[in-house]
């Protein structure tokens, strides 16, 4: 490539951040595009099965700033969904089929509406996710965080890039790991990562630089091991989840020069059947200010949804959000290498 992501985004003024990415990734050298690929496998264009699942990015805001992230989150951010934006969105979860719901950010805590906004989801018995990066629970404005979170059955899927402290702190930074153990045990304090369906407790791992992900079920084990024996920490589920080429890794791949060789081993690894699980086809993905986007990365990417009456939360719709083509590209790759990788981890 004959430019950094930084020296496009100094040139092409007129440009979004999404559309500078995107130009970016197409300016990779590849034999086929993902849409390509689908044809193959008889999936273009590629379409929903059942919205199944809301995640709602309830803000950008972040204690942290790690190297890897694709949502740019920070503690400069100031993007936060408001309480009137979080009542559509439970407008939204009552509608038939929906049963989880999938809260993300930057650190979804810091929305000073977030204990409000769980308190009225948890009455709707649906299924809550919560995000978290662990070291936010040690933070004194949300120390009481973690007893709220198990008070409501809430499940906590936290990131943990590797039960090795190097590893960890090189992608998440200095002292990241020592804390992400100490939120771990306040955790299986509580009763999370016991075997309780109710309080359940999941590792999030994806790789340091441009490789891919391993093999989820072949490395879960030897993680609970490794765990137990070193801190006596317990959990339910580990997710491999593939780093995706745009945000700050896309600026790391094309610094490093690894973006062309990172895309053409993401092609090289596509699989049709983690094509046709990809976690588009049942979830929906809502931005902070209420746009909805076909994944979490489409949203990074600011590449709304194809639907003329409901690309807002206030106007959600499931049939004609169901009826839509799903948008894809280049960045997609990641979600359908080897088993696949989604927010949940593998796909198939």
């Amino acid at each position: 490539m004959m430019f950094s992501l930084t020296t496009l985004k100094s040139r092409d003024h007129d440009l979004t951040s999404g559309q500078r990415q995107l130009h970016v990734l197409d300016q990779v050298a590849l034999n086929e595009n993902f849409e390509d690929k689908l044809a193959e496998c008889n999936l273009f264009p590629l379409v929903p099965t059942q919205i199944e699942i809301l995640q709602i990015n309830v803000g950008k805001m972040c204690n942290m700033t790690c190297a890897h992230c694709h949502v740019d989150a920070g503690p400069d951010r100031t993007e936060i969904m408001t309480r009137d934006t979080m009542q559509h969105c439970i407008d939204a979860a009552k509608s038939p089929g929906i049963h989880t719901v999938d809260l993300t950010g930057g650190a979804p805590e810091m929305n000073p509406d977030f204990f409000w906004f769980v308190e009225q989801l948890a009455k709707l018995n649906v299924h809550i996710i919560d995000r978290c990066n662990l070291t936010i629970l040690l933070t004194g404005p949300h120390k009481n965080t973690a007893a709220f979170l198990a008070k409501h059955g809430v499940e906590v899927v936290c990131s943990l890039p590797h039960y090795q402290k190097a590893c960890t702190d090189t992608q998440r930074g200095d002292g990241t790991y020592d804390k992400s153990i100490e939120a771990l045990r306040m955790l299986n304090a509580l009763g999370y990562g016991k075997g309780d369906d109710r309080l359940k407790l999941t590792l999030v791992t994806n790789p340091i630089g441009a490789a891919l992900s391993p093999a989820q079920a072949s490395i879960e084990n030897e993680w609970k091991v490794q765990l137990d024996r070193n801190f006596g920490i317990s959990f339910d589920n580990l997710y491999t989840i593939a780093n995706m080429p745009i945000s700050r890794f896309l600026d790391w791949l094309v610094t490093t020069d690894n973006l062309e060789s990172y895309m053409q081993r993401l092609l090289a690894a596509y699989n049709p059947c983690a094509a046709a699980n990809v976690m588009c086809r049942n979830t929906i993905s809502v931005g902070w200010d209420g746009v909805l986007y076909d994944c979490d990365f489409n949203q990074m990417l600011e590449m709304p949804v194809d639907s003329t009456n409901a690309r807002h939360i206030k106007d959600f719709n499931v049939d004609s959000l169901n009826g839509r083509v799903i948008h894809t590209g280049r960045h997609c790759f990641g979600c359908t290498a080897g088993a696949g990788s989604s927010c949940t981890g593998k796909v198939i």
